[in-house]
């Protein structure tokens, strides 16, 4: 494959840091490249230096001749005084010319220009829609090479699944910097991990870099252990005089089992359901028969719905259809047109908002952590105040920073930590994911998996509400909250039938499972839907059925592997069990097949 960039020994420097520091590596065509790394720690400075937004101090950065690049950064400003149609169609004279062009039209549906208005002036958008304008500006183009700094914030799931798909659907090389971790895995073939000035590189998505990190982790873990035998063995021989030599111990590792084997379970729900219990009785938050307004727009209309003690219940839905009025109605910010709200007497509640809380400027981050609470004690774990600002992306030397001083980033990872200080024993977090890199979301996800008490959240993050939520409720539009059982794969699945059905007005016939939908569905649309949720629930069965057979053939495999190893003088009992794991294999491999196209027949 042809090079389209290349870095040899690029160092860049902000200050007395240095964020890059003889930096090689090179973009071919094709790749699709996730880069990861701690916050600050260069990863918007390296996609600068190699698209040519910023020059390197030091060290040589080459382009293709005639490179076609487009990049779209976190600072990316659109043309000033101009009208979403300027800044993103700018390339086509006529309107008919990009209305002619299936890739153009995908875009403007996918990313929502269209609901925007070509005609509005750019000077007059929020902050999200100048974001999607931007991308949709770069991906219109035809391109050798795409370079993204978080390109899914303010995309909601299905918008980020879109431009999942529309990158793998087009031959272009692709850089992305992003926290969203689904994301990275389907979309990028290597990811570059950007620490301490310098560019590790790995193949494969996100799950491989958390497998191969933990591998090197472990790697180290092992070269340490055996220096300090070394050691040991030379005090004893000093110590002694030689002895003699005894064999070595036989070890055999599966290299993911051996990463795997220790670690529990993410959560004991029954144990923390049973807390929460304790905790909060019966009555934590309910809605009864509320209808909730934004000017002409009906976002619920007659919803009951009752969240009980440890309860941890994902929101999805599309940008505007109400998921953050709803969180602030859970929290008794806003009132409903109708019906009421109704909080128990124990609750102890705490909302993270998408807007940053004022922060006492005057104060560093550990004193402004302490002037909540010294100790917190979140499940089974008690955690000073500045054990907890560490975990969440605050180390020592930064705890001494004055509050006026840190970043967007910094402040929203400062509310939360004060919030968690704080003890809440309802939690209600708007976009969590927002500005927190990808160590410290799994800080993150670790605290909430002990945390006892009842947890709604927002996110456009999939992998965190998969994570952290046991159920996920959806705004269709239709002034109903849905139940998925099949969580955002459902939800994926019923607005890609909505569209087809209902062209691209994303509006979801009311379903049967809905609580406080307007009327009851046509006879044929309930049956369908009936049927539809009958075969997903078979299929999910059917599914669960096949694991827990891979399961149990893949922990015999494991006993004939240490059979082998123990019958390795007896050449009858080796025939004998080779012959038996071939035949373990072979079924093994068509339970594999069969639990994938089961698992293709769910999407």
């Amino acid at each position: 494959m042809a090079n389209l960039v290349n870095l040899e020994s690029v160092s860049k420097s902000y200050g007395e840091r240095a964020l890059l520091d003889g930096v090689s590596l090179g973009v071919a065509d094709g790749d699709r490249i996730g880069v990861v790394g701690l916050n600050g720690g260069g990863k918007t400075t390296l996609l600068e230096v190699l698209s040519g937004l910023a020059a390197p101090d030091s060290g040589r950065v080459s382009r293709a001749r005639d490179l076609r690049v487009r990049v779209v950064t976190q600072r990316t400003n659109l043309p000033p005084a101009s009208t979403v149609r300027e800044a993103v169609l700018a390339d086509y004279a006529a309107e008919h010319e990009w209305a002619a062009d299936a890739r153009v039209r995908s875009v403007m549906d996918g990313l929502g220009i269209s609901a925007i208005g070509l005609e509005t002036p750019t000077a007059t958008l929020s902050g999200g829609e100048r974001r999607r304008v931007a991308l949709a500006a770069a991906l219109v183009a035809e391109l050798d090479l795409v370079v993204l700094d978080e390109p899914t914030n303010h995309l909601d799931v299905e918008g980020v699944r879109w431009l999942a798909d529309h990158l793998l659907g087009r031959k272009i090389a692709l850089v992305v910097v992003t926290h969203d971790r689904w994301f990275l895995d389907a979309v990028c073939s290597r990811t570059w991990e950007v620490t301490g000035g310098r560019v590790e590189q790995y193949e494969g998505g996100y799950a491989d870099w958390v497998f191969a990190r933990a591998e090197r982790a472990r790697l180290a873990a092992v070269a340490e252990e055996k220096r300090r035998n070394l050691a040991r063995k030379e005090l004893a021989w000093l110590q002694r005089g030689a002895k003699a030599r005894t064999s070595k111990p036989r070890y055999r590792v599966e290299a993911a089992e051996a990463l795997i084997s220790d670690v529990p379970a993410p959560r004991d729900s029954a144990e923390l359901l049973s807390f929460a219990k304790r905790r909060l009785g019966k009555t934590v938050l309910e809605l009864e028969d509320v209808t909730l307004t934004a000017g002409e727009r009906v976002l619920a209309d007659h919803v009951t719905w009752r969240i009980g003690p440890g309860e941890r219940i994902g929101i999805v839905g599309v940008n505007g259809s109400g998921k953050t009025t709803l969180l602030r109605l859970l929290a008794g910010e806003v009132t409903p047109s109708t019906g009421r709200r109704v909080e128990g007497k124990t609750v102890r509640l705490a909302h993270l908002r998408q807007e940053l809380e004022d922060l006492p400027g005057q104060l560093r981050v550990l004193q402004a952590v302490e002037s909540v609470a010294g100790r917190v004690t979140l499940g089974k774990q008690e955690l000073s105040a500045s054990q907890l600002s560490e975990r969440l992306g605050f180390p020592p030397a930064r705890q001494w920073t004055p509050v006026a001083d840190l970043s967007g980033g910094e402040r929203r990872r400062l509310q939360l930590v004060r919030l968690l200080m704080s003890e809440p024993n309802v939690l209600l977090l708007d976009e969590p994911t927002n500005d927190l890199d990808i160590d410290t979301l799994q800080q993150l996800e670790d605290l909430l998996d002990s945390w006892a008490g009842t947890l709604v959240v927002v996110s456009h993050d999939r992998y965190l509400v998969e994570r952290v939520c046991d159920t996920v409720v959806a705004l269709f539009g239709d002034g109903a909250l849905t139940h998925l059982p099949g969580g955002i794969d459902e939800y994926l699945t019923r607005r890609a039938r909505a569209q087809r059905e209902g062209g691209q007005s994303g509006r979801a016939a009311p379903s049967p499972a809905s609580s406080g939908s307007s009327g009851p569905p046509s006879s044929a649309s309930a049956t369908r839907a009936k049927s539809d949720a009958a075969q997903w629930r078979a299929a999910a069965k059917e599914l669960a059925r096949l694991e827990r057979k891979l399961d149990t053939l893949h922990a015999k495999e494991s006993r004939l592997h240490d059979a082998l190893a123990s019958a390795a003088t007896d050449p009858d009992r080796l025939m004998e069990l080779n012959t038996e794991l071939k035949a373990l294999l072979a079924e093994k491999e068509d339970l594999e097949q069969r639990w994938l196209q089961t698992s293709e027949a769910m999407e």
